[in-house]
This record gives C-alpha cells, sequence and structure tokens, in this order.
C-alpha cells in the first residue's frame, strides 16, 4: 500500500525523467473475457484523454464496455480535483455504488485520477467507503491492468497512490471517442504552483515528451483520416523547456502542422510562457487554428500576484493585442471571483478587463479552496451571497461580448468540422477553427468531415447555419 504524501508531491529537482514503455503480463490479456466495465470520467480534456488510454488497456485486457453501471463487473472512476464541485460529484456516485455492491458483492470498484492523488480523500475513502477496491493515481495509470487482476483476487482495499514529481510512459493503448479528433499529449505536470491550484501536486512536476514521439503520433493520425489534433498539457506553452535548449512550442507547432493534418490547437496555455514566436507561428500557418485559450483568472494585479501568477494586468493585456493582432482571432479565458481578500475595487477590476478585451467566451468559476493550498489559508471575508452576485454581473458582461462575437459572423462562410447530429431532427453539428458551435441542416454522411457553412442566425453560446454548395 502506498499513500499519497503532499511533500513528496511538491519535490522538484533536476532527475532527469524517465521514459519507458508500456508493458502488460501475457496472461492478462483475457481478464476481461465476458466481463463489462463502466469509466466514468470529471474534469479537463487531460482526464478524457487519459479515460481514452484507461479504455485502451481495458479493450486490450478484452473487456467490454457499458454504459449502464449495474451492468458492469468493473467500475472506474476516473476523478478530478480542481474544484469542489468535481469532488461532489465523485463521492455521489460513489454512495451510489455502495448500495449497488450491496446487491453485487462481485463488482469491483476502483478510483483513479486527481483526488487519488490527494492525501484527505484517500483518508476519506478507507474511512466511509471500505469498498472500494483499489485506488490508484495520476502517475501510475499504466498499472491498471496489475491492479486489476489483483482485485479480483482479494477484496481488501489495495491503495497505490505514487507522490512524484512523475516519468512519462510511451505507447499506453488507446481507445479514442473520436473518429476524426484526437488529443495528443505534450507534456505532462505543472511547476507554477498557483496558489489556488491543487494540479502541481496531483499531476508532478514539468515533463515534456520527445518531439519526435509526437510528431510519429500526429503522422499516424494522419493516416487514419483524423481531421484535427489537440496538443495537451497542464501548462501547454512550457513545452520543451525541461528537456531542449532551442525547441519550445512554436517550433513543436512548426512540425505538427508540416503533418498536413487540416487542424492543430494546443491548450492550456498561461501567459507566462506565450511568446512573440509563437504569436508569428499561429499567424502564418493555415492549419495552426486562430483560437486560445489565454486564462487571466483576475483583473485585479494585486488579487495575481495573490493567485501567484507572476504576470500584471498591464503584462496580460500587452499579450492579448498581440494575440488580436492574428486576423480573425477567437480568445476565450477563465476566470476566478470571490478569491480569498478580493474586494470591491478588485472585482470592478476584472469587469474592467474583461470590458477591454471581449473575450469571445470564458469559463467563470466562484472560488473553490483546495486541500493543502497556499490559498486556502487565506483569510475570506467575503460572504457566498456577495460572491454569486459577483459571478451574475460577470457572467452578464461575457454573454454580452460572446453575443456580438458571434452577431460578427452573420452572413459569413466559415469551415466547419462535422461532429455529429444535432437535437433538432435533420440537423448537424460542428465547430468553427475558431471554436464556435454550429448547428445546420445536413445529412450524417457529412459527419467528419470539414465542409463550408453560410452563418444565418447567432445567438450568444451559438450559432445556426446552412451549408454552401
Amino acid at each position: 500500500m502506498e499513500m499519497p504524501d503532499y511533500k513528496l508531491a511538491r519535490k522538484r529537482s533536476k532527475d532527469k525523467v524517465e521514459i519507458r514503455d508500456f508493458k502488460i503480463d501475457k496472461d492478462l490479456l483475457e481478464l476481461g473475457l465476458n466481463k463489462k466495465f463502466f469509466l466514468k470520467t470529471y474534469g479537463c480534456q487531460m482526464n478524457e484523454h487519459d479515460s481514452e488510454n484507461l479504455r485502451g488497456m481495458l479493450h486490450l485486457m478484452n473487456f467490454s464496455e457499458t454504459l449502464d453501471m449495474e451492468d458492469a463487473d468493473f467500475i472506474l472512476l476516473n476523478t478530478c480535483s480542481i474544484r469542489e464541485n468535481a469532488h461532489n460529484k465523485a463521492f455521489g456516485l460513489l454512495g451510489r455504488i455502495k448500495h449497488l455492491k450491496e446487491s453485487k458483492k462481485d463488482i469491483v470498484v476502483a478510483l483513479c485520477g486527481c483526488m487519488a492523488q490527494e492525501e484527505g480523500v484517500v483518508e476519506e475513502i478507507k474511512k466511509k467507503y471500505k469498498f472500494v477496491n483499489f485506488v490508484f493515481g495520476t502517475h501510475n495509470i499504466d498499472k491498471l491492468p496489475k491492479l486489476l487482476a489483483n482485485s479480483f483476487k482479494t477484496s481488501k482495499l489495495d491503495i497505490e497512490v505514487k507522490s512524484c514529481e512523475g516519468d512519462i510512459v510511451e505507447n499506453i493503448p488507446v481507445t479514442r471517442e473520436n473518429k476524426f479528433k484526437a488529443y495528443v499529449n505534450i507534456i505532462y505536470g505543472c511547476d507554477k504552483f498557483c496558489t489556488y491550484c491543487i494540479v502541481p501536486y496531483t499531476r508532478g512536476k514539468q515533463r515534456s515528451r520527445k518531439r519526435e514521439d509526437i510528431i510519429h503520433e500526429v503522422e499516424e493520425l494522419v493516416k487514419d483520416g483524423y481531421q484535427e489534433v489537440t496538443l495537451l498539457g497542464q501548462n501547454v506553452n512550457a513545452y520543451g523547456k525541461d528537456l531542449y535548449d532551442d525547441y519550445d512550442l512554436s517550433n513543436l507547432l512548426v512540425d505538427v502542422a508540416k503533418t498536413n493534418i487540416p487542424r492543430i490547437r494546443f491548450i492550456t496555455s498561461h501567459p507566462w510562457d506565450f511568446t512573440d514566436n509563437l504569436v508569428e507561428v499561429i499567424k502564418h500557418h493555415d492549419n495552426i487554428v486562430n483560437f486560445v485559450h489565454l486564462p487571466v483568472q483576475s483583473g485585479s494585479t494585486r488579487i495575481l500576484k495573490l493567485m501567484g501568477r507572476r504576470y500584471t494586468k498591464e503584462s496580460y493585456l500587452e499579450l492579448f493585442k498581440k494575440l488580436r493582432s492574428i486576423p480573425g482571432i477567437s480568445i476565450t479565458t477563465d476566470i476566478i471571483v470571490g478569491f480569498p481578500g478580493e474586494t470591491v475595487e478588485d472585482f470592478k477590476e476584472t469587469l474592467d478587463l474583461v470590458n477591454e478585451c471581449k473575450f469571445d467566451s470564458a469559463f467563470t468559476f466562484i472560488y473553490s479552496p483546495r486541500e493543502n493550498t497556499p490559498a486556502a489559508k487565506l483569510v475570506d471575508n467575503t460572504t457566498l451571497e456577495e460572491k454569486e452576485e459577483r459571478l451574475y454581473k460577470l457572467n452578464e458582461l461575457i454573454n454580452k461580448y460572446s453575443k456580438e462575437s458571434n452577431d460578427k459572423m452573420l452572413d459569413n462562410v466559415y469551415t466547419v468540422l462535422v461532429e455529429g447530429t444535432s437535437t433538432k431532427e435533420g440537423n448537424l453539428f460542428g465547430y468553427t477553427e475558431t471554436n464556435k458551435l454550429v448547428n445546420f441542416p445536413g445529412k450524417i454522411d457529412l459527419i467528419g468531415k470539414i465542409v463550408p457553412v453560410k452563418i444565418t442566425s447567432a445567438k450568444s453560446f451559438s450559432l445556426d447555419g446552412e451549408i454552401v454548395e
């Protein structure tokens, strides 16, 4: 049994990162014959891609997937720790599973992901959720086959959570959710240690994949007919800093662009690492989409300092203006309201920044204290009622500018990657290069293709259109 340890999780050294290949014992390849698994995923794109790897390993062991939890032989929760709401949802589902296991005692239950890396979570599982068979974290998802095999032999709770800087495991099997859009990890972990964020503790230090491994993965996706790739990282802009002297995200994007995959995205960006070279690369490569998600978190330099963000309101605006020089670009952001110590004036500065930037869209949240983070120890004198009022005001403004941005697209033609059928019968939906959702009439054989669509109607969060013949 190996328990999470925040002191070990915080460690950052210059030790060389181990790169190893996924391995599985041959006698585990038939473990899942005539067995079904149910997988629930919470959180970010990184978690979604981790779940694609988890599925890949389970399929390799001959498990089949079921969407009905009660029909499963194995239930796996891949969890998120970024906000309290994600915690509550995972524990709520565990409560339902407890009742299920009372009637189906042979069901194996496991929890993995970022919540598993938290000391408090694991202690709570040990005390209140003893029916869980095993827990593993973000650093050893490749050990799922062995952990699962052991769990079929014993009902004793097994906790195998590594708190470490992390390594890199290549060639983990993957079952992709989508047949024309793919996630590709380029960097793991984070060294920024923003005071409100638990990710550096749950995901380890920044460690970049080798460029040749990334390029090879994208080339294989091109061969398989994929139309879009999203390069993933907790701080994707830091790519290469730990591995190369003269090769960074801007260089990698150029090399990925040469594969001729039609669309390239990258997420998530930290303003601190966003270089002028990166702006120029986006500007001059047609298959690098004109879309950037650039979290600001607050419009107050004082609050940004308390958050440990290492940039000012002024430097963020300077970068924002450089990005706006890219023709047709769409810029979205993240904003936290009610951070400990945020005053009425601080919040007003956030509104002022939104009025100046006129973001195409934003993810907005009330601050949620995270275990063991410095911000959780700060004095917070703002009432929940006031925080909710601030969030409401902020969202009103965000929605206003989102609608204005969409209105500018009326009567213009944009390329849309068709993703599926819409809720309205006979309609399809897809996304523009700038990540705008579009609904339009069309035949299902267009799914997975990039088609020209003229925008005929605009709402705050979506667009309507018609295919241009």
